[in-house]
């Protein structure tokens, strides 16, 4: 559910540098209608942190020193699937990047991004919407297009692009209607979408289109 913009967006800031976050910090703190409300450097401190402050958006880096981010996120997002997590990183190999969408992340950016950039993408993400830096969209976008699926008489089909936008979200656990409001989409239009999908996975429900795509596309 869109979050009302009369209430300052939340932040919890993760990342081992603290110059990094004190940068960051600044930068939010500057923004209107913006709060940091937690700062973390381990993956251990960001579940813990926000399963307590309950934040609106956490930005967080891929690799931490005690372990993945991506961790963390499936963590903090079983707990508390309310909270978006916009991955912050330097990492933009595709193994990452699908690794966090299949996480749940609303987001994956790299640490190239301007200041105006990054509030913008914190805005959006926290609007409910996700995210993906254009450095990076359409080679992850062009790997998953090619990923084929053998069918019941041996064929090999793939996925079209928009089929595989659907799949993602119906992996995020997004209703018909928003993914229809997320790809600007008719209730119908998507309901005919997950029709190819079930048929080119050999599925009836939407549970197992979701658990087929993490075991087939996951890294």
């Amino acid at each position: 559910m869109p979050r009302r913009n009369t209430t300052p967006i939340r932040l919890l800031l993760v990342d081992d540098h603290e110059v990094l976050r004190l940068g960051l910090k600044t930068l939010f703190t500057e923004t209107a209608n913006m709060q940091v409300v937690g700062e973390a450097g381990t993956r251990a401190a960001a579940v813990s942190e926000a399963d307590r402050l309950q934040p609106d958006v956490v930005l967080m880096d891929v690799r931490l020193p005690d372990g993945s981010g991506v961790e963390a996120c499936r963590e903090i997002r079983n707990t508390s699937p309310e909270i978006r997590v916009l991955f912050l990183t330097s990492f933009a190999d595709d193994e990452a990047v699908m690794a966090t969408i299949m996480a749940g992340a609303k987001g994956f950016l790299l640490k190239e991004i301007s200041g105006e950039e990054l509030v913008r993408a914190v805005k959006t993400v926290a609007a409910g919407q996700s995210i993906l830096d254009p450095a990076i969209t359409q080679r992850v976008l062009t790997k998953m297009q090619h990923l084929s699926i053998s069918s019941a008489d041996g064929r090999k089909e793939s996925l079209a692009p928009q089929e595989l936008k659907v799949l993602t979200l119906v992996a995020e656990g997004q209703t018909n209607k928003e993914i229809a409001v997320a790809l600007d989409l008719s209730d119908k239009t998507v309901g005919h979408y997950l029709e190819n999908i079930f048929q080119k996975l050999q599925v009836t429900r939407r549970s197992q289109a979701a658990a087929e795509f993490v075991r087939r596309f996951s890294p």
